[in-house]
């Protein structure tokens, strides 16, 4: 597949989406959002493809949000239904059923935070700023901000980035709980392969359920979490890499996952 607002590479089981607009920051517009969702729809039904890394072109920003130019001339309908495009790619990233992780390699702010926020996990380079900046120029973190940022800081934290539209630094997002990692610019994606790496060594449909479990369960009471938790570990117990994984943790031997 190829893309210019959206580059597409594919290495060892992984897809590399990259962010190109760096002349502008990366700002995502509308080409930008249908582009992503494409690319991920097609890794999606590829079984080649076990997890995915998103980045932005260049150095300086993973991407520094919406873009501003188009806001400012666009009807409240054009706005919304840029918003619910947004909401729509950004959740599929999060029912992908793969591994989906952001490296952020500089600025990430409102809609490419949001973007960063929708992922399974968080890496940074150090120098990243991450924010968001919307309540200053009038608006709203209406890409899912809202909703994804308490649920990954809690609702204090989260109420004090979204109506300060303070910008932070990687080493304070990390501290807060928005970032896993921080780590050498010149070596975000080795980390991020890395960090796929061992995720990608565990059992295939324990590590998809897990996720499942997780995001699924934030959205239900205690209780009834903790029993989606026993369907999903039923329902991994019924998998033939289920049967390796424990008869190697008896034998004392690394397990051979399979996938089924």
């Amino acid at each position: 597949m190829k893309s210019d607002l959206v580059q597409y590479r594919k290495r060892r089981g992984v897809a590399l989406f990259t962010l190109n607009r760096p002349e502008v920051l990366n700002t995502i517009n509308r080409e930008m959002l249908e582009q992503l969702g494409h690319a991920l729809e097609t890794v999606k039904t590829d079984e080649t493809v076990k997890a995915v890394i998103i980045t932005g072109k260049g150095s300086k920003a993973f991407s520094a949000g919406a873009d501003i130019g188009f806001f400012s001339q666009a009807t409240p309908l054009d706005v919304h239904d840029l918003a619910r495009l947004a909401v729509d790619v950004y959740r599929r990233i999060e029912t992908l059923g793969k591994v989906v992780l952001a490296a952020i390699n500089g600025f990430a702010l409102g809609g490419g935070l949001e973007l960063a926020e929708a992922c399974t996990i968080r890496i940074a380079a150090h120098g990243a700023r991450l924010g968001h900046p919307e309540v200053r120029i009038g608006a709203v973190a209406g890409w899912g901000g809202t909703t994804r940022l308490p649920r990954l800081v809690g609702k204090g934290r989260a109420a004090e980035l979204l109506l300060t539209g303070r910008m932070i630094t990687a080493e304070e997002a990390l501290q807060m709980g928005l970032l896993n990692r921080v780590v050498a610019a010149e070596q975000l994606l080795q980390e991020a392969e890395a960090l796929l790496e061992e995720i990608l060594t565990q059992a295939p449909l324990a590590v998809k359920m897990t996720w499942e479990a997780l995001h699924r369960g934030l959205d239900l009471s205690i209780d009834e979490s903790a029993r989606l938790g026993a369907d999903y570990f039923g329902l991994v117990a019924s998998t033939r890499d289920f049967r390796e994984g424990t008869r190697s943790f008896i034998k004392k031997k690394k397990p051979l996952f399979r996938g089924r």
